[in-house]
């Protein structure tokens, strides 16, 4: 990377070095402008599910093109975004009745949010006083302000606290390595975490309450980090008392991440969300596109009420993102992507528990299917997290762009509070082959193993 002050024109994410120059992609590999070439190992943001340069979504998106490149959605539709919306709410098998395409995930989610409190305002008889919300702590759902109030990751929450929406509180997430006590059972760990729940509907009042917000697999704020079996049925079975919404967050879990298309398709999770947000693997990075699949018992409520959403956006169902994420999701199905995430998600399980799991000041590998999160501690025993200053997982991410590595490795900070800890994310390509998952895994392991034996310089 360069070190002095950027020369830019861009507003990059640093404004004192310029990020790496990619100027090609093919496959797994990113090409740099050095001639040197990156394993990616992460999608970027678990984003290109297809890997790169993928003909078929390249030609849709041509062909959209010499079709229509945008119309505004208040007066016109287009057969690309119809054709989208019905293969995904087919794709849930009809549990959900409608999809919003926007452009990014922090704009599903500010959509959904605004969707929740509508809903109560056009029951009827109406339930204007709901207007709370309840999500978790090191949850991140967005960078938005509506997104980033109800998400519990501190450290990004910080510098915009005073501007943030009061009416959003916590209950602690579900993460078995940091939050089961000793002896615990899973049954029991989930029933502790129920009767918070329980508890924080109570305590704010629960006719007060919109919705419960979570993320079925949490990805960037604690690394992959699935919930034990039976929460999200206890989660549910708490809503439905309290005749609050369930919204799930699949931005980065879903759409085949871990294995379902949905993950809440999985034996795992098991529940169907009143309202789903969907980005990342949708577009596979191939257009900016995101979404909010919508339940019948929400879209009949409005269709009995106003007969509209009270919110829309300039992008929203764009055409060119609509057949881009039509295609990724036609080649997702027609391929059997999904059940290849299942396949190799337990080979990389396997490979990082033998190869990765045993090193030193590694204290967790956790995730589900191809979405899999390394966490990082001072001590084993202790659990004891690095200081931030060390600024390990960052650090161990640029050592993997270096030679001999040259792999992507996803860091994460805030892992144990939203302020301390570190992890990194793998989230290889849905067509990633044995080969693949044993080549990434050998080169995140001698990451590792080359950062901690020279002292984390």
């Amino acid at each position: 990377m360069t070190t002095i002050a950027s020369q830019s024109a861009v507003f990059h994410r640093s404004l004192h070095s310029d990020p790496i120059s990619v100027v090609g992609a093919n496959g797994n590999y990113l090409h740099l402008s050095g001639g040197g070439k990156l394993l990616d190992a992460t999608g970027g943001a678990a984003v290109s599910c297809l890997g790169h340069a993928n003909k078929r979504v390249k030609d849709a998106i041509i062909s959209q093109l010499d079709v229509v490149s945008y119309v505004h959605s208040a007066t016109f539709g287009t057969d690309a975004a119809e054709k989208l919306a019905k293969a995904l709410v087919e794709s849930t098998g009809g549990e959900m009745s409608k999809a919003y395409i926007v452009s990014s995930g922090s704009e599903a989610m500010e959509a959904a949010l605004k969707l929740a409190r509508q809903h109560y305002l056009e029951l009827s008889p109406p339930q204007p006083q709901r207007t709370k919300f309840i999500a978790r702590h090191e949850s991140y759902h967005g960078t938005t302000l509506g997104a980033l109030s109800i998400s519990g990751h501190k450290a990004r929450r910080a510098p915009y606290e005073p501007m943030l929406l009061p009416n959003m509180s916590r209950v602690s997430a579900c993460n078995a390595y940091r939050g089961m006590i000793e002896n615990e059972t899973e049954a029991g760990y989930v029933d502790r975490l129920a009767k918070e729940l329980d508890d924080e509907f109570q305590r704010l009042g629960p006719e007060t309450v919109c919705a419960f917000v979570a993320e079925p697999v949490v990805g960037a704020a604690l690394g992959c980090v699935p919930a034990v079996r039976g929460y999200f049925q206890a989660v549910r079975a708490i809503c439905n008392k309290y005749g609050a919404l369930l919204i799930l967050d699949e931005v980065m879990c879903g759409m085949g991440r871990t294995g379902t298309l949905h993950a809440w398709q999985s034996s795992l999770i098991n529940v169907t969300p009143d309202i789903q947000t969907i980005g990342k693997g949708l577009g596979g990075g191939y257009a900016p596109v995101a979404g909010v699949l919508i339940s019948r018992k929400v879209t009949d409520t409005l269709f009995a009420g106003t007969g509209g959403f009270s919110h829309g956006q300039t992008y929203q169902g764009h055409p060119v993102s609509c057949r881009a994420a039509l295609e990724v999701l036609s080649i997702i199905q027609e391929e059997k992507l999904v059940q290849n995430v299942a396949a190799m998600g337990e080979k990389l399980e396997q490979l990082l528990k033998q190869l990765v799991l045993p090193l030193p000041h590694v204290g967790d590998v956790r995730g589900k299917g191809l979405f899999w999160g390394i966490e990082f501690v001072n001590d084993k025993t202790t659990k004891e997290p690095f200081d931030p200053k060390e600024n390990v997982a960052t650090n161990i991410h640029e050592k993997g762009l270096t030679d001999p590595h040259n792999i992507t490795l996803y860091p994460g900070n805030g892992t144990v509070d939203g302020r301390v800890g570190d992890h990194i994310l793998l989230a290889p390509a849905y067509n990633a082959t044995a080969e693949v998952i044993e080549l990434i895994v050998r080169k995140t392991a001698a990451v590792i193993e080359e950062y901690f034996r020279q002292g984390k310089d």
